[in-house]
Formats: structure tokens, sequence, C-alpha cells
């Protein structure tokens, strides 16, 4: 049976058709939901997009974490069930306490769009499966609010705990603390990162590479050995 991996549209979400495409491309189905609705539709995992959502003018993620969806993705996650917040959804699974921490705006105040080198610290969770640790590639970068923060105790238990997935390497574009990228919840089913891993999924779009598709064809593999 194909895996069926839901992609969450929120009102300003504009890279959720790239998500969708980057499911298939890895062989699962993707499954469109919209914001609105509860219903997962049995979905065995699910992809918080990038790009916007409604209400980030107050706080990145701020609004969009109380919409009815993400009353089951939150539910859900905690039993188990693998979710992937990307950029915007990363700001959002944050304000859903679904990871900790909180993003705050650029630390040079600009919006910045670059292909940027990284780091995977963590090859161990439900979404990394297919790279190494330690293994260096290149995702494309997009955003304003993108510095992640939290405090020192958070940080040091993080780093203690290989909870951090993805560093930036080279430069960090915008002030996150300890050059964090992405980081994973303690069951390691639930990742969040800022680049956009589904824009690199072809050889023709994005980097020119294909580093992001990991993403998506680990989850594949965890489902279907599950």
């Amino acid at each position: 049976m194909t895996a069926r991996i839901g992609v969450v549209t929120f009102p300003g979400s504009l890279d959720d058709r790239d998500t969708r495409r980057a499911i298939t491309l890895a062989g699962a189905e993707p499954v469109a939901l919209w914001h609105k609705d509860k219903d997962l539709g049995q979905v065995d995992a699910v992809v918080l997009p990038g790009g916007f959502s409604y209400g980030d003018y107050l706080r990145a993620g701020a609004i969009s974490r109380f919409s009815p969806v993400m009353e089951s993705v939150i539910e859900q996650a905690k039993a188990g069930l693998p979710v992937l917040g990307i950029c915007n959804g990363f700001q959002v699974l944050t304000e859903a306490h679904l990871l900790p921490g909180g993003m705050l705006g650029n630390d040079h105040l600009h919006f910045i769009c670059r292909d940027q080198k990284l780091r995977v610290e963590n090859a161990g969770t439900a979404w990394t499966g297919d790279y190494r640790q330690g293994q260096e590639i290149h995702i494309p970068l997009k955003n304003m609010d993108g510095r992640y923060v939290a405090d020192e105790y958070t940080l040091d238990k993080l780093e203690a705990e290989g909870r951090v997935v993805f560093r930036y390497l080279d430069l960090n574009p915008n002030g996150s603390l300890r050059d964090i990228a992405g980081i994973t919840n303690e069951a390691g089913n639930v990742v969040g990162l800022m680049p956009h891993p589904e824009h690199a999924v072809e050889p023709l779009i994005g980097t020119g590479r294909t580093d992001g598709l990991p993403f998506f064809t680990s989850i594949l593999k965890k489902l279907v050995n599950a």
C-alpha cells in the first residue's frame, strides 16, 4: 500500500504544491489538507509547508497554530505521527509547542534567499534516515523571520540529547543561536527546519542538486518498514 503524506495549506502558503511534488518524486502519495479541516484523512505523515500563513504579521505562525487542522496534528504528533515543518511550518511547530524555542526576525533585518550549506547532525529521525551523520548538503533558504532562539537551558538540552538535526555551515544567514537550522522532538517523529528541501529534489530547480529528496525518501522508508 502506498504511503499517504498530507500537506497542509494555510492561507498564504506558497510551497505546498512544491512539497506535494517532492512527495510524489519520492514515491509516496501526497494528500492536500486544508487548514480548516480537522480530519487528516488517515494520512501516515504530515508536512507543514513553507511560505507564509495568515496572522504572520503578529508573529510568524502565531495564529495559524490555532487552525482546526492543528488540533489534530498536535494530538497525533504526540501519539507518534511523523510531522515535518518547513520554514513557516517550523515556526508553526514552535508556536504549537511541538518543538521548543521560537523564531525571531533575521538579525540583519532583511529577507534572505540563497543556497545554504548545512551539516546533518542527526540522521536518526523519521525524516533524516537517508542522510549520514556529518553529511554536508546544500538546501535553498528563504526567510525573514528565521532566527532560531531559545534559552541556554533548552539549547544545552537539545545539544546533549542530539536533537539539533541540521546546522548552518560557512555562514549563519539569520543569527540563529548556535547555528541551528533544524531540530527534532524527543521522539524523533517531529522535525522542523528553516531551509526548503522541497526546492532541492530535481536537478533543474533550486540548487541544481537533489540534496532535499532524502527528506521524503526517508519518511517513505520509515512508513513502509513500520
